[in-house]
């Protein structure tokens, strides 16, 4: 009789104990880090790489570089000439672990699915430039009306671009509007093969050398048409190692509060200017009356994320994506302070 209870409960035993282990898989633990890939769109005009704010600060110090050492891990940058578009094909095949972007080719890659994660505000109220031929007699947004404009679609110029002719009653139909990357555009402008390009600093380059006139900006439509600018995170990499994330975030806000130093501000420009092959010039028109500690502020806060839900329906608006979305459901901010707190105290780094 013992024998026959024996192996009832063996019987029974067997496939409860399997199903319970079907239930719970052992735990298998990601496979350590060896790279983290970032992503920047390209906006220099000479030969170095730039990203035209603090990715300068972090890559021309090394600075995440000097963080990931002890662990092993390589940080590899990739500046791509075709910016947000391409940057976001290259997420879509996993080529990407983070990326700085503009604020439209960042709500695109949402908004079409790609599995990202907004970590940070990099730049807030950026400023947009209209270059024109000289002598063309163009001096408003009006008189672009037939005209050949070079922009580059997909990126946050063309989002900035169709805020600011709405602001003045016009959009894109109004326009020959010419698809051109930003150094295509300024090339075209040069050579009078446009009317017109709307872009960045980039155009004071060419103002500089007799062959632009910039009559206006988002300066003069009220603010009309200034961008954000973001970092966001492959949600898989985010996901499986928010350690290092996190530690990412800790050492990009270093270099933030580095720039945003009053002592610093000459020394952030001119590391800028330099990296971009811009005159210093643009740059301290670019920040004129303007506190770094604003511009470059990384936190996620209720303003920024109002900016960017604004930026979302202006997309959907214009036709520019086909899915809206809230801010607050793409943001991580929880990364961000938890960096924050990291950071708080310690003293700002000389970044030598």
């Amino acid at each position: 009789m013992k024998a026959l209870t024996q192996q009832l409960l063996s019987l029974f035993a067997a496939p409860v104990l399997a199903g319970l282990l079907g239930a719970y898989p052992p735990l298998v633990q990601a496979a350590p880090v060896q790279e983290i890939r970032i992503a920047v769109p390209d906006v220099s005009a000479g030969p170095n790489h730039s990203g035209g704010g603090v990715v300068d600060v972090l890559y021309t110090r090394q600075l995440l570089e000097k963080e990931f050492a002890a662990d092993g891990i390589q940080v590899k940058w990739t500046f791509f000439k075709g910016a947000g578009p391409v940057i976001n094909e290259a997420f879509a095949n996993d080529q990407v672990d983070f990326a700085y972007l503009g604020d439209l080719a960042a709500i695109i890659g949402k908004s079409s699915g790609l599995d990202s994660r907004l970590l940070a505000a990099t730049a807030r109220g950026v400023n947009h430039y209209l270059g024109v031929q000289p002598g063309s007699g163009i001096q408003s947004l009006q008189d672009l009306k037939g005209k050949r404009v070079g922009l580059f679609r997909g990126t946050a110029s063309q989002l900035s671009f169709d805020n600011a002719l709405a602001a003045e009653g016009l959009s894109e139909k109004d326009l020959k509007v010419i698809n051109l990357d930003f150094g295509a555009a300024l090339a075209a402008l040069a050579a009078r093969q446009i009317d017109a390009t709307w872009g960045l600093a980039g155009l004071f380059a060419l103002r500089e050398k007799g062959l632009a006139d910039i009559p206006l900006s988002t300066r003069d439509l009220g603010g009309a048409g200034t961008l954000q600018a973001v970092l966001v995170g492959n949600g898989k990499f985010v996901d499986a190692h928010p350690d290092l994330t996190q530690r990412l975030l800790k050492v990009q806000l270093q270099a933030v509060q580095w720039a945003s130093a009053d002592d610093n501000r000459d020394a952030y420009i001119d590391l800028v200017s330099k990296q971009a092959s811009y005159p210093a010039v643009i740059f301290k028109s670019e920040y004129q009356d303007r506190g770094l500690t604003e511009v470059l502020s990384p936190k996620l806060d209720d303003g920024f994320l109002a900016l960017l839900d604004e930026s979302i329906q202006a997309a959907k608006t214009y036709g520019l994506i086909r899915r809206d979305f809230k801010a607050s459901e793409w943001a991580k901010p929880e990364l961000q302070e938890a960096a924050g707190k990291q950071v708080a105290g310690q003293p700002v780094a000389a970044l030598q």
